[in-house]
C-alpha cells in the first residue's frame, strides 16, 4: 500500500521510513509542523523528493483517520 514507507527494525528501532534513508516520516511531520515548505525539506535533505513527504502525510492520515479521540473534562480526571 505505501511503496515509499518502509519499517525495518534494524533502522531506527523500526520507526517508518521514507524507503532507502533513514528519514522518518516523524522528522517530516515535525519539519512541517515547524512551517518548513517542500522545497526547504528537499534542498536541506536532497535525497527526499516530494512524493517521499506527500506519502508521509499519506501514510501518518490512514493511522489517524479512524481513530477516535475523546475529550475528558479535568474535572473527571480529579
Amino acid at each position: 500500500m505505501f511503496k515509499r514507507i518502509v519499517c525495518d527494525p534494524g533502522i531506527l528501532g523500526g520507526k517508518p521510513t521514507i524507503k532507502g534513508t533513514r528519514i522518518s516520516v516523524e522528522l517530516l511531520l515535525e519539519l512541517l509542523a515547524n512551517n518548513w515548505t517542500h522545497e526547504e525539506i528537499m534542498e536541506n535533505y536532497p535525497h527526499i523528493k516530494k512524493d517521499d513527504i506527500l506519502a508521509a502525510l499519506e501514510y501518518s492520515l490512514s493511522l489517524l483517520k479512524d481513530e477516535h479521540i475523546y475529550i475528558i473534562p479535568e474535572k473527571a480526571i480529579a
